[in-house]
């Protein structure tokens, strides 16, 4: 979702292109990568944990760390590339370690404020310098308080193959009798291994797949809310409604807005 840095690139600047769909992509950046997509979802794997992207959300990413990307459907990304230690130049201190965190309105307009300072045609000066530490400084808030939307990456083959068949059948009415036939294992051992490496039940894994595969259609479909809620196995409205809110902070319908308020600033920076 970045391109390469090179020794005369400045100390921040911004990558703003298209990415088209593409599988898993193993890759690691020698500078802090702040990673935001103006428009669809994208999918990050680090260390064991995956998380799904879309404009609501934003991740800080230290400089060497492995990641794992995927793009399952086209997105627009608008990230940033920082040397190390800029942040600490801004006067503040940014996580060690990978964190997923809620934009909001200023974030997002300030990152797509950023088009402007991109490595191509950079020019460097004291406005580059003073908005991209402004920049950090507003995120720096926002990643202190990071989001819980990571969806479950397990080693097991017998999870493994209960996920996929899970993830590949949310519209219906899951038991956890089914997901064990699918899985061909015991409804307990199932239940065991779900707690002993997934570190939840399997209830609490299906709702969390939900609300992701939920996050993932309302940032790219443009069908309405309540059948998306049908497509994530919720045939009330109100209980799909409840259940999003309590995962993201929003209302389903406040998201969609969310990611709809980009587009008119996407149209100014094409």
């Amino acid at each position: 979702m970045a391109d390469s840095t090179t020794d005369t690139a400045p100390p921040a600047y911004c990558v703003y292109r298209e990415f088209p769909v593409c599988g898993r992509e193993q890759v690691s950046f020698d500078r802090d990568y702040l990673l935001y997509s103006m428009r669809g979802a994208v999918r990050l794997g680090v260390e064991g944990r995956c998380w799904t992207l879309p404009p609501a959300f934003a991740a800080w990413i230290p400089a060497g760390t492995q990641l794992e990307i995927e793009v399952i459907h086209t997105v627009t990304s608008c990230s940033l590339l920082l040397q190390q230690g800029f942040a600490e130049t801004a006067g503040v201190t940014l996580p060690d370690k990978t964190v997923v965190f809620s934009m909001n309105r200023l974030a997002r307009e300030m990152i797509a404020y950023t088009t402007r300072w991109r490595p191509e045609d950079v020019d460097w000066g004291a406005e580059a310098d003073t908005f991209f530490k402004a920049l950090v400084q507003v995120c720096a808030g926002l990643a202190s308080r990071p989001t819980d939307v990571w969806r479950p990456t397990v080693q097991d083959d017998v999870l493994a193959r209960a996920l996929a068949y899970t993830e590949d059948n949310l519209a219906k009415p899951l038991q956890i009798a089914d997901v064990a036939a699918a899985a061909n294992v015991s409804e307990r051992t199932l239940l065991r291994r779900y707690a002993e490496e997934a570190g939840m039940t399997w209830s609490q894994c299906l709702r969390r797949l939900r609300m992701i595969r939920a996050v993932e259609l309302l940032s790219h479909e443009d069908e309405q809310v309540i059948q998306i809620a049908g497509a994530v196995g919720y045939a009330s409205l109100s209980a799909f409604n409840k259940a999003f809110r309590d995962f993201t902070g929003q209302t389903p319908t406040e998201f969609r807005k969310l990611r709809q308020s980009q587009v008119p600033i996407q149209k100014e920076l094409q």
